[in-house]
């Protein structure tokens, strides 16, 4: 075992503990990013002048009518923008833009006194548009050929010759929604300019170094004179990677212009309004199966919606292709991705970051398709499971197929699927306006940033002289528990009691060009940058030890606060060892670096291995449908979960429950609907709210919900053995909306192939009880040579 995997006798890492914050949490004592314009004088509000047209040029922007209204000190507009007057990477993103993209796009920022000052001021900005034609549907922009962005291609084997070795051959579309990320904090941002014109940046964001960047360009600054610190966040889950930029630019550029400290928060409107979603897609696909069932090629088309700017479409919709294969080999493949561009929100990151939806892809064909093969669609999946030897399309192998098949079996006991497929036969049987439904889904998730470069953490260790530890990562903490891992690690690594050990916030000027907390990778790459720097403070202390103990320094072990040397019953307690090593002028600080070693990826080629493993999971769904009106419950849900050697079981367990019900929402709830008429209104969000956007709560949550960690399940090359967890349960919903489809088809006759909208809303569960209803006496025969269900 590698030493970044090895775990030392009596490890911190492995105990179930509670979150760092949990007490702060509830008892609303944790600060976030506007919780500090309480402590903090003089501050000025920042509002919006948002322009409610789907697409328009600026042919006036009148600030005079703001500056009249009391309390309101000044407008800020593009004229203000000492930098470059863009809040993206790829500079397709004006933070003041001439040209309105979206409806509700800001224009301009008013600062106030009050925040009512600056909302009253924001109502009187008088804005002259030269309204243009808009593109609001993904449909429209295909339609339109309205793309940006790369076109990658992905191929692997013969695709026609796999097509004509094909016994059945499926044709089909899908098209499937976006989803809204919010997180309990809205975007939000405070800055201020210190005596040295040092910019000051307290930002609720996922990526402080890219805030940072982005702030220095809009200011016309080096990233040395622009600090960004991120407390905590009250959730991301992708939304705050890349879109916190802009708003901090703008907190920035209010403090740089007018010598006052200056706070962005959106309200709740504004920030669904304002901000990206996951990217909805559409794809159409050709799929072969030989006559066992087993896939012999796969054409697809995948069109993401990207919005009005790039953002991080282009990698979202690498990671959408490099995981439309999921557990199942695919030897023949050519699938094409592509970005729409559209007059709405410019769509981001959000947990999973593309892998679910290309995923969503093949589990929708397997679940298409099973009834039309006449084979149970558990038995599809596993016919195709990957084996030992055989890789991905883009050329990366699958070196733990058996974990595929573990979960899974495992699942299968732990849920008792057997028996309860029997007991839902004979319900089902017995309830012809009820039926009940048992869905089995695997996963695969890559875990890596698909651009090697990002693959880079980290840290700053810092050992007082009374003993005490502080530490520093590239991390950013929304509440998956990344600091209480890093803690556990530390507190591990160092062999000392984990109340030595305390966290500071993450902060730019601790630790430079970090990545963004994302991608699932937190913990491996600013996990592995702790232990780096606690192994070396350990073997400077352990050469003091040796020397006061009289052994060699690889002799000496550091457990639970004290030194000992093997073979000896000589003892030096943790404090007295620091502080030994003080006196003679040890360095009791560290930097802390880890590069995830053995990537490589050719986006040209779109080749490679851009992953350091995958992460692997199944579970078990059982669901009730009520046939008159298409309404649902989740009765039970079994899963098993890779998560290596788990750092921290508790957190870990939680983040596969929160995961797999954000899937269940994004896949069954969350129906975002965009005003697509020819009206005045054309290109508004219509789902501005909670009251219009159905989210999961517990009346969703599965009656009967085991999550099960797997076990011996060590992972060779990474952090004491661990598994990222953030993203990959996500993917495990699937598992609900195949038992929504299967429950829909029991309606009809057997083999009844039952076509699924997402969100599989009561009412598309409905209409597809419908369909399934209408399907005929007789069952859709699967010796077909080739077969749509598209459209």
């Amino acid at each position: 075992m590698s030493q970044l995997s090895e775990r030392p006798e009596k490890p911190v890492v492995g105990l179930p503990l509670p979150h760092e914050s949990a007490v702060q949490h509830v008892t609303g004592t944790a600060l976030y990013t506007d919780d500090l314009i309480h402590r903090t004088k003089d501050v000025l509000h920042a509002y919006p002048v948002q322009v409610m047209k789907a697409h328009g040029r600026i042919t006036a922007l009148r600030t005079g009518p703001a500056l009249a209204v009391p309390g309101v000190v000044r407008v800020l507009t593009g004229a203000d923008v000492p930098g470059v007057n863009d809040a993206g990477m790829k500079h397709d993103e004006p933070l003041f833009p001439d040209v309105v993209m979206f409806h509700g796009h800001a224009v301009a920022w008013v600062l106030g006194e009050t925040l009512e000052a600056a909302r009253l001021g924001a109502a009187a900005v008088e804005v002259e548009l030269d309204e243009l034609p808009s593109i609001v549907t993904l449909q429209e922009a295909i339609a339109a050929d309205s793309f940006h962005g790369a076109r990658p291609v992905m191929v692997t084997g013969d695709v026609d010759a796999g097509f004509a070795d094909s016994a059945h051959v499926f044709t089909g579309e899908l098209h499937f929604s976006d989803q809204e990320h919010f997180y309990l904090e809205t975007h939000a941002a405070l800055a201020y300019v210190d005596e040295a014109e040092q910019v000051f940046v307290q930002s609720s964001t996922q990526h402080p170094s890219e805030t940072q960047e982005i702030v220095a360009h809009v200011l016309g600054l080096h990233s040395h004179e622009v600090t960004v610190q991120c407390l905590r966040m009250g959730g991301g889950f992708g939304g705050k990677e890349m879109q916190p930029h802009g708003f901090a630019a703008v907190a920035a550029l209010g403090a740089r212009l007018t010598g006052r400290p200056v706070r962005v928060r959106l309200n709740r409107t504004q920030d669904l309004t304002m901000s990206g979603k996951r990217h909805g897609f559409h794809a159409r696909w050709r799929i072969g199966f030989d006559a066992e069932g087993r896939i012999q090629a796969l054409d697809a088309t995948l069109t993401a919606d990207g919005g009005w700017s790039l953002d991080l479409s282009e990698p979202v919709v690498a990671r959408a292709l490099c995981h439309i294969d999921n557990t199942y080999w695919i030897p023949n493949a050519r699938v094409t991705g592509r970005i729409a561009r559209t007059n709405k929100v410019s769509n981001t990151a959000f947990r999973g970051f593309g892998g679910p939806q290309g995923m969503l892809v093949i589990e929708d064909i397997m679940g298409r398709c099973a009834p039309l093969l006449g084979l149970d669609p558990a038995e599809l999946r596993e016919r195709n499971f990957y084996g030992r030897g055989q890789t991905t399309p883009y050329g990366q192998p699958v070196v733990q197929p058996e974990r595929i098949s573990a979960v899974w079996e495992q699942v299968k006991e732990n849920g008792q699927v057997a028996a309860r497929r029997r007991e839902i036969a004979a319900f089902n049987a017995a309830h012809p306006h009820t039926k009940r439904a048992l869905a089995l889904t695997g996963l695969k998730f890559g875990i890596s940033f698909n651009l090697t470069a990002f693959n880079q953490g980290g840290a700053l260790v810092l050992v007082y002289k009374d003993g005490s530890v502080l530490i520093n990562h590239g991390g950013t903490e929304m509440g998956q528990g990344l600091h209480t891992k890093m803690l556990q690690v530390a507190a591990t690594t160092l062999g000392i009691p984990l109340h030595k050990v305390r966290l500071a916030p993450t902060r730019t000027d601790k630790v430079p060009n970090t990545s963004a907390t994302a991608a699932s990778a937190g913990t491996d790459l600013n996990g592995a940058a702790v232990k780096n720097a606690c192994e070396q403070l350990r073997g400077r202390l352990s050469q003091v030890a040796a020397t006061q103990l009289g052994s060699n320094a690889s002799d000496v072990r550091i457990v639970e606060g004290v030194a000992r040397a093997l073979g000896s019953d000589r003892e030096l307690a943790w404090d007295d060892l620091v502080r030994t090593a003080y006196l003679q002028r040890v360095q009791l600080s560290a930097a802390g670096f880890y590069r995830t070693e053995g990537l490589h990826w050719d986006a040209k080629t779109f080749h490679g291995s851009p992953f350091k493993y995958f992460a692997h999971g199944a579970a078990a769904a059982e669901v009730e449908v009520d046939g008159f009106t298409g309404a649902y419950r989740i009765r039970r849900v079994d899963i098993v979960h890779d998560v290596g050697d788990s750092l921290s079981p508790m957190i870990d367990i939680g983040q596969v429950e929160g995961g797999f019900v954000q899937g269940a929402g994004w896949l069954t709830l969350e129906d975002l609907r965009w005003d697509a008429g020819d009206g005045p209104n054309r290109g508004r969000l219509l789902t501005q709210a909670a009251s219009t956007y159905k989210l999961p709560s517990f009346s969703e949550m599965p009656e009967e919900f085991h999550v099960t960690l797997l076990e011996n399940a060590g992972e060779e090359g990474a952090v004491y053995g661990s598994k990222a967890v953030g993203e990959p349960p996500l993917m495990l919903a699937f598992s609900v909306r195949e038992a929504l489809r299967q429950a829909a088809a029991a309606f009809g006759p057997a083999g009844t192939s039952v076509e699924l909208a997402s969100p599989a809303t009561p009412e598309a569960v409905y209409w597809a009880i419908e369909a399934a209803r209408g399907a005929g006496a007789s069952p859709v025969r699967a010796d077909l040579a080739e077969a749509s269900i598209g459209a």
